[in-house]
């Protein structure tokens, strides 16, 4: 589940390391309230609200504390395994096209579209009705197809 969680805070974050303290964090807090989960539920939906949650909380105490993320271009020149591995499969106009759309379509494009949660667990996970997330997810697939097709 581990590269499934890293893959999900890297969409939220749209940095490789607040990526990785994003996970950290959020698997810190799960093995910390492992007594609330719920056996009989999907772990990975319930690990993903953590970590929906966790950088909710990391996006309001960087902003209370008056601090600015760097653009998103100061992370591009970056070369570890996995950007490598990105170019050479066009992942990287993917993950621009992904960067690029609003931060509630890409939490319901990651969720339901790279993680492959059903329609009503990705819902649970972002707290919001089914009917909202199809929204989101339509106009966030719209959003892709259009700027991937530009990329082509």
């Amino acid at each position: 589940m581990l590269p499934r969680l890293r893959r999900f805070a890297r969409s939220l974050s749209h940095d490789a390391a607040d990526a990785e303290d994003l996970a950290q964090a959020a698997l810190e807090k799960a093995l910390k309230a492992r007594a609330q989960w719920q056996p009989g539920t999907r772990m990975d939906s319930w690990m993903y609200r953590i970590m929906r949650n966790t950088w909710i909380d990391t996006v309001r105490s960087r902003t209370r504390a008056a601090e600015t993320f760097l653009p998103e271009a100061a992370g591009a020149g970056i070369a570890d395994e996995s950007s490598r591995i990105e170019v050479q499969v066009g992942a990287r106009e993917i993950h621009a096209a992904m960067n690029a759309l609003p931060d509630e379509q890409r939490e319901a494009v990651a969720l339901v579209l790279v993680e492959g949660l059903a329609y009503k667990e990705a819902a649970e996970v972002l707290d919001v009705p089914i009917g909202t997330l199809t929204s989101r997810l339509v106009r966030g697939r719209q959003a892709l197809m259009a700027r991937l097709g530009e990329a082509a």
